[in-house]
């Protein structure tokens, strides 16, 4: 199925309604009848969710679901999305983790203009590196991916990894009310500390539930952080896990532990031994259950660990030739704002510089500009008693230590960044542009804490 332009600024009836359900109007989404022009057509509009029992949820969501529906394409391949709007309100689509180009990265005013209601915009890449990603908006970010507009990206590896099961994990808190109405995004005083929570915890949108997996097998589990504040301490009490990748990029295989610390952005590849026919398992966030994961009964013989995953081709940083550039995050020295006058707060800042989301030329003066081809060293400095997950577009970089914990280095493209904390990162400034660099708990964003780095 495939639409012209004219019957997308005219808002059909025809453009994708396939009926109504319990879930709100279903949207289409699929490989189109022609590929000449695109691989997918991904809509975002409004949906219905009952995440309360007995109460719907005026949601937004990717092919009439909130998190969006999975897009998956090979390493190597060409990915070609044709984004429709069906909202009453301009966004575009950001590819969280992707090295791509410039004029694809979704950020308004910096890489492409807002889509809006009614339009298209394709979207066309190569995605060079394997792994878990994520998609969603780079504008009015509280509200946008707040109301439920995120999405699992997942690139498979070129070749079979070894893992014959799988599964695609999005945790998500929602700012919600017993009724299932939406509560602020974004609280001004809570922006200026750790952020805005919301009151519901869901795993895939649905509230602690029981995941079926065959006993005896290893399934890659793909545990995304797509909320907009909550950082979840995971954790499998009795189960048998490894680490197989974080944020997309694979790690040497070792144990999960007492509990891995996923930040706002960041993902998580494990591997997980499941337990016999009956036996059940509960993914915890610090105390907090998750999901109930239960062995079924499977007719495969037994599973074994797969090898480790093979590295994404990301540039090796040469730190003995590196410059070293230094990046404080902190409070901003004369907090301010009114979002009623049509301003906006400003609680957080980097080098003294905080952010203004309301001005389009903000990245007209970039902190930093780098060489293309550039070998560099990060220095970030958390000031503050709050974490921040850091990210930064169009690159992968490596993290090389910190004075707060262990570090084995390992390349990522969002590094959580904890209280007091001063952490190392390296990477070869490989694509040029003007890029994002920011903590990924929306309310710091929007208040200061981005940047825009430019490499020319």
């Amino acid at each position: 199925m495939s639409y012209t332009r004219r019957q997308i600024l005219g808002g059909l009836a025809a453009l994708g309604v396939a009926g109504l359900g319990a879930g709100g109007v279903r949207y289409w989404l699929g490989r189109p009848a022609s590929v000449a022009s695109h691989d997918y057509e991904l809509i975002a509009a409004p949906v219905d969710l009952q995440l309360v029992p007995g109460h719907l949820t005026q949601s937004w969501g990717y092919g009439a679901q909130a998190p969006g529906v999975e897009l998956r394409c090979r390493q190597g391949e060409r990915l070609r999305v044709r984004f429709i709007n069906r909202l009453e309100v301009e966004t575009t689509i950001h590819w969280h983790g992707i090295r791509l180009p410039l004029e694809m990265d979704g950020v308004p005013y910096v890489s492409q203009l807002p889509v809006k209601p009614g339009e298209y915009f394709d979207y066309d890449f190569v995605c060079h590196d394997a792994g878990s990603f994520w998609y969603h908006p780079h504008m009015a970010s509280a509200e946008q991916l707040g109301r439920g507009l995120v999405g699992p990206l997942i690139v498979e590896e070129r070749e079979p990894s070894g893992f014959r099961h799988e599964r695609t994990l999005c945790l998500k808190t929602w700012h919600i009310d017993e009724q299932g109405a939406f509560t602020d995004f974004l609280v001004p005083r809570l922006a200026a500390r750790e952020g805005t929570r919301g009151r519901l915890t869901t795993l895939n949108g649905t509230p602690n539930p029981t995941l079926d997996l065959p006993a005896g097998q290893v399934v890659r589990l793909r545990l995304l952080n797509v909320d907009n504040t909550v950082t979840y301490r995971l954790n499998l009490p009795g189960g048998e896990a490894r680490i197989y990748a974080l944020d997309g990029n694979p790690v040497e295989p070792r144990p999960l532990g007492r509990e891995y610390w996923l930040g706002p952005g960041m993902r998580l590849d494990l591997a997980l031994k499941v337990p016999e026919a009956g036996q059940e398992l509960s993914l915890r966030n610090g105390s907090l259950r998750l999901a109930t994961l239960r062995g079924v009964a499977s007719s495969e013989v037994p599973g074994q660990w797969p090898p480790a995953l093979p590295a994404n081709p990301v540039a090796e940083p040469d730190l003995q030739r590196a410059e070293t550039l230094r990046f404080n995050f902190e409070w901003a020295a004369m907090p301010s704002g009114d979002v009623g006058r049509g301003g906006s707060y400003r609680y957080w800042q980097i080098n003294g510089q905080a952010w203004d989301i309301n001005d389009r030329t903000c990245a007209e003066r970039p902190i930093a500009t780098l060489r293309q081809g550039g070998h560099y060293i990060f220095v970030l400095r958390n000031l503050a008693q709050y974490q921040h997950p850091i990210h930064l577009h169009g690159m992968t970089f490596k993290v090389l230590g910190s004075d707060r914990r262990r570090i084995v280095p390992y390349f990522t493209d969002t590094y959580l960044l904890g209280k007091n904390e001063t952490a190392r990162i390296a990477f070869v400034a490989d694509n040029p542009g003007v890029w994002m660099f920011h903590c990924h708990v929306v309310d710091h964003m929007e208040t200061g804490l981005m940047t825009a780095i430019e490499v020319v």
